[in-house]
């Protein structure tokens, strides 16, 4: 009979789904296993550490030098000679290029008078500057001139 359908043919059909049920399971005990030993080493050894009866560290205040407009230098209150920077930091706070100096300079200062003094401190060792500015809500304002026309 060739009109007749296969029945054997029906039946053994390959199976083309994935079973996801044991690959969840799997991952779940991973995540299990992973979550259980990350802890144990982020720790590392176990150590029993000696206790120390030592004042806690005041956190210092900030090294600042200033640049008046007519070019003196300031460490602190203190005014220093001309190229005397370097040393005054080395006597001051000692040889820790970690220190951050916050460098504030009068908004008429000449420019080089600050650079000089981040050449000061940069030769000294010191690479740590942050320039102190005002935010302009702060600031003062003043009417700047309008530019002359030009013929």
């Amino acid at each position: 009979m060739a009109g007749a359908p296969k029945l054997e043919s029906s039946l053994y059909r390959p199976l083309a789904e994935i079973n996801v049920t044991p690959l969840v399971d799997v991952m779940l005990v991973l995540l299990i296993v992973f979550m259980i030993t990350a802890p144990l080493l982020a720790t590392g050894m176990q150590v029993d550490l000696p206790q120390a009866k030592a004042a806690p560290v005041d956190p210092k205040e900030p090294v600042i030098v200033t640049v008046r407009k007519d070019g003196a230098t300031f460490l602190g209150t203190e005014q220093l000679p001309p190229g005397g920077l370097g040393a005054a930091m080395h006597a001051k706070i000692g040889d820790n290029p970690a220190t951050l100096i916050h460098l504030r300079g009068d908004r008429e200062a000449r420019y080089g008078e600050i650079v000089t003094a981040m050449d000061e401190l940069a030769r000294a060792g010191f690479a740590k500057i942050a320039l102190i500015t005002t935010t302009q809500g702060h600031a003062e304002r003043q009417a700047v001139p309008a530019p002359a026309a030009t013929p």
